[in-house]
């Protein structure tokens, strides 16, 4: 068992990794040209749509692999590591095998721009193509996070940063393959990731050593409880934040309101990144509690990580929006589009804010089995107020790129009370995995001792008589 901070701070700088891996890889392809940014970002957007299938597996695993370490029966914990290995090895090479072969059909029923095609065909074959290693590093990391081995994820990344970066200057600059360089490096530096990750949960868990075991289809099914509301609701969101992207170029013809909202999205994604490691340690926190049954703990430690999650957004998002001034200038010295920018990272205080409570008590949620609610109320809500407010606000209002951020706002900070009330409630209590199956047992071997004594009580009377 591990302390907040000692699970928060990895995954927050594993978190940060992968952010800093994508701005500089951008910045290094823009060598190229604006073609090939605008090419790999797409083909990213569509490899990101098909990797939420292995979503499926990895985030249901994090609920049942904690929960059952938690209550000391490590060796289901490693059947559901093995389970959603082979699961997701399996859809990962068939889907490797539909990207690299149909590639080119896939991008032209989204209707990629011409001028964009070769090099997006190029990256999504190279890249697609091998997107099983994408569909087992998930399901390792989590495997070692969840013993509570939160750094040698972390020690993964960074290397195969350091890897990616040092070979996409040798492709670039030394042989000058442009794009197929770029997935080149992409793909060689993820399969360091993976080896790390394999190696390190081999070493370090020695879980396979517990020869308690449970039937698959039960293992497989605690999996799915979890993983497919949470993949769909990922898709969902993908959905929403299209239409609402949608609405944003329409808002006029130059294009700004779209790109301020891009430029307050990177500066907001450090306060994201700090959110979103401080809810994935609680939710692992949360399962070892809820194995051991210890529910005023996990209730006390997601309530205090809440409350630290909003001091950090809060924080942080106002020292962005009264430096905006500076901040903005790294990337354009237009007046009008730092004027722009401001007011979004000053209404951005307010959405980190309900960002980060949705983000802790949502993933606790889901770690503790209760993930349908959590999906139906996000579905809902990304809808009426992320797109319906962009919609309303935004461009029946005129109010644009600001109108589209109160829109923004709105839906995190509805899911962030709804997401407070249902674990107020103590409904989730009921959802864990252990809970449930001792419940079971408990009534499978009441009827047993029942019958047993209905035995005794007839013998009994036969007796007497």
């Amino acid at each position: 068992m591990k302390s907040l901070t000692k699970l928060f701070i990895p995954i927050a700088l594993e978190t940060l990794c992968y952010m800093l891996a994508g701005m500089v890889d951008t910045m290094m392809l823009s060598t190229v040209g604006d073609n090939a940014v605008g090419a790999v970002g797409t083909a990213n957007t569509y490899i990101n749509v098909f990797i939420i299938m292995f979503s499926i597996v990895s985030s249901g695993m994090i609920a049942v692999m904690t929960q059952y370490i938690g209550a000391k029966r490590i060796g289901v914990a490693y059947q559901a590591r093995q389970l959603g290995a082979v699961l997701n090895l399996v859809l990962g090479v068939a889907l490797s095998g539909f990207l690299f072969v149909f590639s080119g059909n896939v991008l032209e029923i989204v209707g990629v721009a011409p001028l964009l095609m070769d090099y997006a065909k190029t990256y999504l074959k190279i890249v697609g193509g091998f997107c099983f290693v994408n569909a087992l590093i998930p399901i390792f990391s989590s495997y070692l996070r969840a013993f509570g081995y939160t750094k040698q994820p972390l020690i993964a990344t960074v290397l195969s940063n350091v890897l990616n970066l040092c070979l996409n200057a040798v492709f670039l600059f030394v042989f000058h393959s442009g794009v197929a360089g770029v997935a080149a490096a992409t793909v060689i530096s993820r399969f360091l990731n993976l080896a790390i990750v394999i190696v390190a949960s081999k070493l370090l868990v020695k879980a396979d050593k517990d020869p308690e075991r449970l039937g698959n289809k039960e293992v497989f099914a605690q999996i799915i409880k979890v993983g497919l509301p949470s993949a769909m609701e990922t898709a969902f969101y993908n959905v929403a934040m299209t239409l609402t992207i949608r609405f944003l170029n329409q808002m006029d013809d130059a294009g700004m309101n779209v790109t301020a909202r891009s430029y307050a999205a990177q500066i907001a994604n450090f306060s994201y990144c700090v959110g979103a490691a401080l809810a994935q340690a609680n939710a692992i926190l949360t399962g070892w509690r809820i194995g051991k049954g210890d529910y005023a703990a996990c209730d006390k430690g997601t309530k205090k990580a809440a409350c630290i999650g909003i001091c950090v957004a809060a924080g942080l998002e106002a020292v962005f929006a009264l430096s905006s001034d500076y901040l903005i200038q790294i990337f354009t010295d237009d007046a009008e589009m730092i004027a722009l920018v401001g007011k979004l990272l000053a209404i951005d205080i307010v959405l980190e804010v309900g960002r980060v409570t949705n983000l802790v008590f949502g993933q606790a949620l889901k770690t503790s089995g209760d993930a349908l609610y959590t999906t139906i109320i996000a579905v809902t809500f990304m809808y009426l107020c992320m797109v319906g407010g962009t919609w309303l606000f935004g461009i029946h209002w005129n109010l644009l790129a600001v109108g589209a951020y109160i829109g923004l706002a709105g839906d995190e900070c509805v899911r962030a009370v709804f997401m407070f009330l249902r674990w107020q409630s103590g409904k989730w209590k009921t959802k864990g995995f252990i809970k449930q199956e001792t419940y079971q047992q408990n009534k499978k071997n009441g009827g047993t001792v029942n019958a047993k004594m209905d035995a005794c009580i007839v013998s009994a009377r036969d007796s007497a008589r």
